[in-house]
């Protein structure tokens, strides 16, 4: 599998919740459907990019579940977010949207500025992948709740499909980020009780940056109408009459102005991989990965999570030391305050789970 990606060569790469490794096609893909239509028939560009943007629904659709009207791409999971609770007109008291302190940060700050419109968030304490954490969604002020299915820092589930009914069963709306289980955990959106996803393509999917996505319940999305709203938001966009704004039957409504394009054709490389790899293929392989090199480490005294029972990315508490000997090896990967977090990709193998388990071994020695 690792002769698909364009791996660095210096030492292991584990930053696949960072950036997955670029897929070696996706430059010549670049140049195929973004830069040489641009070059050679520029007085037809639109129509080819806009059959990019067609594949693209497509594509992830048919990786996530849905229907490619149900997507639309989106610049960020935090402007996803921020565009699709802004459009809703919510009963009146009920202005709370709960969110995980362990979420994103940048979805925490698009609910802030959700404020001017009546909404406050508010922050849940508990570990989110206790159904008893979301106790408050039983409370008749809460509007909304926004899930993190997999947690960057923690590598925590939340049981979407648990928390959701809840949120359903008590009349509040409830919306999940995907950025860290979309292309390492099986998925279907339409499986979950939810009224919108939002994900990208930058991390597991290996897609690159801005290539973002936003899902909406088919049952939902014509009662939403976005404050944000632009041409390509329109039934017909190219009407071109100023005094008249129709919404888009479906999820276009969320797309906005003028569209970027490369992000979706990077994109589309990504997703065409990980499609013919298989989602379940791949964390099968990221499982087998982290229990060797958890088997690898032996009674090192390292706290770590049963592998499977958390996301693709193992979450450590371990200190600087140890940090210095996985760089001096080589190996890519980061920190997120006391804890480091490595992420064994479908580009990983046995001989990086050797190099990686030495070196903290190493360093929890000196």
């Amino acid at each position: 599998m690792k002769s698909r990606f364009c791996v660095p060569a210096e030492g292991p790469y584990l930053l696949a919740h960072s950036a997955g490794c670029q897929p070696v096609g996706l430059e010549a893909r670049l140049v195929e459907d973004y830069v040489r239509p641009w070059r050679e028939q520029p007085a037809r560009i639109w129509d080819a990019w806009l059959g990019s943007i067609a594949e693209f629904r497509a594509a992830v659709a048919d990786l996530l579940g849905g229907k490619a009207d149900d997507w639309c791409p989106q610049p960020s999971i935090s402007g996803a977010v921020s565009r699709f609770l802004s459009g809703i007109v919510f009963p009146a008291g009920r202005n709370v949207v709960l969110v995980s302190a362990e979420a994103f940060p940048s979805v925490g700050f698009a609910l802030a500025g959700l404020e001017r419109l009546g909404l406050r968030f508010e922050v849940v304490r508990g570990a989110p992948d206790r159904l008893e954490s979301w106790a408050r969604l039983d409370d008749r002020d809460v509007a909304a709740v926004v899930l993190t299915h997999v947690h960057s820092n923690s590598g925590r589930i939340t049981p979407v499909a648990e928390v959701a009914a809840r949120a359903r069963a008590n009349g509040v709306v409830s919306v999940v980020d995907v950025a860290q289980s979309a292309g390492i955990l099986p998925l279907d959106v339409t499986a979950w009780p939810v009224d919108a996803v939002a994900g990208t393509s930058l991390k597991w999917l290996c897609g690159g940056a801005g290539g973002c996505f936003l899902w909406v319940s088919p049952e939902r999305v014509m009662e939403v109408e976005p404050v944000e709203r632009g041409w390509f938001s329109h039934l017909d966009p190219f009407e071109m009459d100023i005094e008249h704004f129709l919404f888009a039957p479906d999820a276009r409504r969320f797309w906005g102005g003028t569209p970027v394009i490369a992000p979706y054709v990077s994109a589309l490389e990504g997703l065409r991989v990980v499609r013919e790899i298989g989602v379940e293929t791949i964390r099968e392989h990221n499982i087998r990965l982290q229990r060797g090199f958890l088997d690898a480490l032996g009674r090192s005294g390292v706290a770590a999570p049963v592998p499977g029972e958390r996301g693709g990315t193992l979450c450590l508490e371990l200190g600087q030391a140890v940090e210095a000997a996985l760089v001096a090896a080589g190996v890519q990967c980061d920190r997120r305050g006391k804890i480091l977090r490595l992420s064994f990709g479908i580009w990983n193998d046995d001989a990086d789970i050797a190099t990686v388990a030495q070196a903290i071994a190493r360093g929890m020695t000196t």
